[in-house]
């Protein structure tokens, strides 16, 4: 057990987000984007999550010198701020020639575009100080099998990842997976599946994983064990905490909104394997509810991370000479009360 870590946190702009709701009005009004940065270190985030376009809004249609400098003016932001930015990520879910899938399009001019958007972000990565890009292959799959051809969309999966490799020799690839939505079924579902393709790739050491609470939920597996076994192969790049309330939609619940418990294993596995010892950030992705008024709002941020330390503490004072002592004894129905009444602070 590591009891010294000092974890640092992260979330994305996109957290603190304008109040559409799908099925009515908006409930809040839209915050400025760049004026989120003021609001990391207060709420005590240093951490900042990039989507490609959040650091160049609309770089499609911008130059190179243009996407330089904007990037330029962003490093410079979130330096005067005492900001890092985790990672960046390629937005390939918006664009029309990726309504039907990026890298597994079946349209070779729609795999152009995907290659020229990545080879975008990475560079943006690079000049904003980043080595960290996330993979999320959104749109990569089928609303009907036979679509596509699932094991050439797999090849083309790992040929986008080697091509990533080759054209950056610093940057690392992380994968978050996820089994569904806005496909029906996504290639790639589960971190299984992530860290597989990164030991087929060609440099395997820069390949891991980056594992969301809800996208295990939804994929009908427990966060912790996900967590577990990016960890047993040092993959875990990092995680997006928050909760999920069954198998809907992608809910980004406050992280242990929904289960308390299954919050507490996530935290239980990250403290007890050493993550964040090497700068790894407790990244956070979640949204506030929809009927939510104010602006800017971030309490769904500050709440949990506080949750989150709260757990931490909890993690920290179990008496675990007396959990191996269920454990060895297979007394289950010990150990399960025993956690209980820990999370409840029964003596």
């Amino acid at each position: 057990m590591n009891n010294a870590t000092t974890y640092r946190f992260s979330f994305g702009p996109w957290n603190i987000s304008e109040g559409g709701d799908p099925f009515g009005p908006d409930v809040r009004a839209a915050f400025p984007h760049e004026q989120k940065f003021a609001l990391y270190r207060p709420l005590g985030f240093e951490g900042v999550q990039f989507h490609d376009d959040d650091v160049v809004p609309g770089l499609d249609k911008l130059t190179p010198g243009q996407i330089s400098q904007k990037t330029c003016e962003v490093r410079a932001m979130l330096s005067n701020q005492g900001l890092t930015p985790e990672f960046v990520a390629p937005r390939l879910w918006f664009a029309e020639q990726t309504v039907d899938g990026a890298y597994t399009s079946n349209n070779a001019t729609d795999r152009a575009y995907a290659w020229d958007r990545t080879q975008k972000c990475i560079d943006i990565a690079e000049a904003l100080g980043c080595k960290a890009i996330v993979l999320w292959l959104s749109r990569e799959g089928t609303y009907i099998r036979e679509a596509k051809d699932a094991k050439l969309a797999y090849q083309r999966l790992l040929e986008t990842v080697n091509r990533m490799l080759d054209y950056n020799k610093q940057i690392e690839i992380w994968i978050e997976p996820k089994p569904n939505e806005p496909t029906d079924h996504a290639y790639v579902p589960t971190i299984g599946h992530a860290i597989a393709l990164a030991y087929a790739s060609k440099d395997a050491s820069r390949v891991k994983g980056l594992i969301e609470s809800a996208h295990a939920l939804l994929a009908g597996l427990d966060p912790s064990d996900e967590m577990a076994f990016a960890l047993a192969h040092d993959k875990l790049g990092s995680v997006h905490l928050n909760d999920q309330n069954g198998l809907k939609y992608d809910q980004d619940k406050n992280f242990g909104g929904a289960n308390l418990r299954v919050a507490f294993n996530q935290v239980r596995v990250l403290e007890q394997n050493g993550y964040g010892q090497r700068g790894e950030f407790i990244g956070l992705d979640v949204k506030a509810i929809r009927t939510q008024r104010g602006c800017p709002v971030t309490d769904h941020l500050k709440n949990s991370r506080e949750l989150f330390l709260h757990l931490v503490e909890k993690v920290r004072s179990v008496d675990h000479n007396l959990v191996r002592q269920f454990q060895e004894a297979r007394n289950y129905e010990a150990l399960e009360l025993y956690i209980l009444r820990h999370l409840l602070g029964v003596k």
